[in-house]
């Protein structure tokens, strides 16, 4: 299905949040780590392909990616991008418990409340093209 042609003042709506969330004072590493990580929660291969991609590009290394679904298993993170990718799981599994005090107190300590909510904005927008992709079948190299 080519939801664009379909819908194109949806998705039209969606390359504005897009948009948005790269005009932000959101680092690029920031905003990929958070596609890629929620990506990979939600299963989305399209969105993988894209954002590990657009990862190397920014400089991201082959391991950090390799390595990014266990993340915590390694040291090769940051504490700011821990805070980050633990938003990021809280968020995109919000079923479980959803975003947890103890999760945002600790990222409070590296952002203020702007750059959260922008965090907050990127790991809702990057689900909403995972649900997009998956449920409309988007295929790699298209």
């Amino acid at each position: 299905m080519d939801i664009a042609a379909l819908q194109p003042n949806g998705y039209k709506a969606m390359l504005g949040l897009e948009n948005y969330i790269r005009n932000t004072h959101l680092q690029p590493t920031h905003r990929e780590l958070i596609k890629i990580r929620a990506s990979l929660i939600n299963g989305c291969a399209f969105c993988i392909d894209m954002h590990t991609k657009e990862a190397l590009q920014l400089g991201e290394t082959q391991q950090r990616i390799f390595v990014l679904s266990a993340w915590r298993e390694t040291n090769l993170f940051s504490e700011e991008e821990q805070a980050i990718l633990e938003m990021t799981e809280e968020i995109t599994l919000i079923h479980q418990k959803g975003l947890t005090s103890e999760t945002y107190n600790k990222a409070k300590q590296f952002f203020d409340d702007n750059y959260i909510a922008q965090i907050i904005m990127a790991i809702n927008i990057i689900n909403a093209w995972n649900r997009i992709a998956i449920s409309t079948h988007m295929e790699i190299g298209k």
